[in-house]
């Protein structure tokens, strides 16, 4: 049985608008820990997005994790 979860369609990050960074998973933010990530919420394109939200970015499915990174969750399914 597949489980669908009804997430936001936020199409491609602009690069000129504010993006949390994109990781495939969570360990790999430890790469990245002398960025100042937020904490609290992610962006994506000057939107905010609380910790435990998921988006849907093109056919990836994103999760918002703590520090404010996404997490790559699996591929978006079309409607």
């Amino acid at each position: 049985m597949t489980k669908h979860i009804d997430v936001p369609e936020v199409g491609a990050p602009d690069p000129e608008r504010k993006n949390s960074p994109i990781f495939d998973d969570e360990s790999e933010e430890e790469e990245y820990e002398d960025l100042e990530l937020e904490t609290g919420v992610c962006y994506f394109n000057d939107e905010t997005y609380p910790i435990g939200a998921y988006v849907s970015s093109g056919n990836e499915l994103l999760c918002c994790m703590g520090r404010g990174i996404w997490v790559r969750a699996g591929s978006a399914e079309s409607k």
